[in-house]
């Protein structure tokens, strides 16, 4: 229960940088998509939480795809304001290809945060492991890396793919798993229902209660 309670207060935890996935200098073709139209308008993803956000950039700043812009509390350089979170199907066709790039950016600039994940990431239930729930990650691969774990504790994303050779690529199953759960183009069932890397939607917590 203290280890989830952890996880949730790490999800809860606001923003503080963001990548660029696309910038919009004109604004929205489709006015629809913002209340904010024929403004400059950029759509980012969080560093922290992978969360999609919508800004409005200062008057003159002109962003570029992959910039890395801080949207914390205090003296923003770039950024005016965060317009709100931005849901995956919103995200122009631009955000979506550059959104596995994004990604796998995000986590090999953070490799020993998910590589600890790898070393510490335990049961979801009596029948089910976390690690079954990434992509390709099935009973044989689970028990190959959590014996591999046990004689030594990871140190480096090669170190689990030369000490588990059967293990899918962690970076790429990652990225795969990380995308699924921003996708809401779709209903999540089976083992996509569950967020690890995301914050749970405001809607799916409503449904919980």
């Amino acid at each position: 229960m203290e280890k989830n309670n952890k996880e949730r207060q790490s999800h809860n935890k606001k923003e503080d940088c963001a990548v660029v996935l696309d910038y919009l200098s004109l604004g929205y073709v489709n006015s629809d998509m913002s209340k904010f139209r024929g403004k400059p308008v950029a759509q980012v993803m969080g560093t922290e939480n992978f969360t999609l956000l919508e800004l409005s950039p200062k008057e003159g700043v002109s962003l570029e795809i992959h910039d890395k812009v801080y949207i914390g509390k205090g003296k923003r350089e770039k950024i005016n304001r965060i317009l709100g979170k931005l849901d995956f199907e919103n995200l122009t066709a631009t955000a979506r290809i550059e959104i596995d790039y994004a990604i796998k950016e995000i986590i090999l600039s953070q490799e020993d945060k998910y590589v600890e994940y790898f070393n510490t990431v335990g049961p979801l239930n009596t029948r089910l492991h976390k690690l079954e729930l990434l992509p390709g990650v099935g009973k044989k691969h689970r028990d190959a890396l959590l014996d591999a774990r046990k004689q030594k504790p990871f140190d480096s994303f090669e170190d689990i793919r030369s000490r588990v050779p059967s293990f899918p690529d962690p970076v790429e199953m990652l990225v795969k798993r990380i995308k699924q759960e921003l996708d809401n183009t779709s209903a999540k069932k089976g083992k996509k229902k569950y967020y690890l890397f995301t914050p749970i939607p405001r809607k799916n917590i409503e449904k919980r209660r």
